[in-house]
């Protein structure tokens, strides 16, 4: 049952919008949750920078946004220039700090993005460049991030993560309770597959499905029973899918959530679709439509208080969201 609805508010002068990650805070914060995105007068424009609103419990409505990473700021800090950021990605560490990452890059486009990890140490804290993740020996080059991280129950998480120059594959990173980076390991030998979205299908067993390069547009899976040590590929699941974003989120291993352009030429239309197994999809929600040239894409999901929240780019200018009220069957 849909809740309320409506368009983040977004920064002053800022024209166009895109990849929104929704972070889920504790019962505890003023906050509800919080949305991070990319903004700027267009895409790859050198104004452009991550922007950020949060859902304040008290006024049930979201904050005015503000920038809180800065492309120049950054490569100060970290001692060489950025060209673009985007993809923005937050998780909260077993300290109640919060890390963000996000795509940065030099010479070339995003294929040639590196991931930038920052970190905020304390509520009214700058975000603080800590380092581009050490990924490969080329610089660090062409490895992307997209979509939302899977707690761990030892406070750690991990960081589904792509590399796109060339081939396409995914990887998993590792990170501990404290945020260090602990390791990564490639999800699949295919080289078509980007922007791995995870859902737990136990402690150990997990499930990632992924966009996919190829002509036939399918969305496609990958599986592990090890804690992500080893993946092995799996059956595609049949949905269709426009060679675009799609975000996934497991509450338990019967009861899974995914926000997927449902068409496999398009991206004007926005589905929710629920599972009891991931493999299997039954569509909810028509989430958002237009006419053929529309787009609403790059979805982020978060449950928090009993509701699940999700996010999306409206037509490139604006960040929509959408709340549900979900009553979960008992086991």
């Amino acid at each position: 049952m849909l809740q309320s609805a409506g368009r983040i508010p977004m920064p002053p002068g800022a024209a166009a919008a895109h990849a929104s990650s929704l972070l889920a805070l504790p019962s505890d914060q003023p906050a509800v949750l919080q949305a991070y995105w990319f903004a700027g007068s267009r895409e790859s424009g050198p104004d452009v920078q991550i922007a950020m609103s949060q859902f304040d419990r008290a006024t049930q409505q979201w904050s005015p946004a503000r920038y809180v990473v800065n492309r120049d700021q950054a490569g100060a800090e970290l001692g060489f220039g950025l060209r673009r950021l985007g993809n923005p990605v937050a998780w909260r560490d077993g300290q109640g700090r919060i890390h963000l990452f996000v795509v940065a890059t030099g010479l070339g486009g995003w294929s040639a993005g590196r991931i930038l990890h920052l970190r905020q140490d304390g509520p009214q804290q700058p975000f603080r460049p800590l380092r581009v993740l050490p990924l490969s020996w080329l610089w660090d080059t062409s490895h992307l991030v997209r979509a939302i991280p899977l707690p761990l129950a030892d406070g750690g998480m991990m960081l589904p993560v792509y590399f796109e120059l060339g081939m396409k594959y995914p990887l998993l990173l590792r990170f501990d309770a404290q945020g260090e980076f602990r390791g990564m390991v490639r999800m699949s030998q295919r080289r078509d597959l980007l922007q791995p979205t995870l859902l737990a299908q136990s402690e150990t067993q997990w499930l990632a499905l992924l966009r996919d390069n190829r002509p036939d547009r399918r969305v496609r899976a990958v599986q592990t029973h090890d804690g992500g040590l080893s993946w092995q590929d799996l059956p595609d699941p049949g949905l269709p899918n426009p060679d675009a974003s799609l975000v996934g989120l497991s509450l338990r291993p019967d009861l899974m959530f995914l926000a997927h352009n449902p068409h496999p030429e398009s991206r004007a239309q926005l589905a929710l679709s629920r599972s009891t197994d991931g493999l299997h999809w039954t569509q909810l929600e028509l989430l958002a439509q237009g006419e053929e040239r529309s787009e609403f894409s790059y979805p982020s999901l978060a449950w928090v208080d009993g509701s699940l929240w999700v996010s999306y780019t409206e037509q490139r200018r604006a960040i929509a969201w959408q709340r549900f009220a979900f009553v979960p069957a008992a086991r």
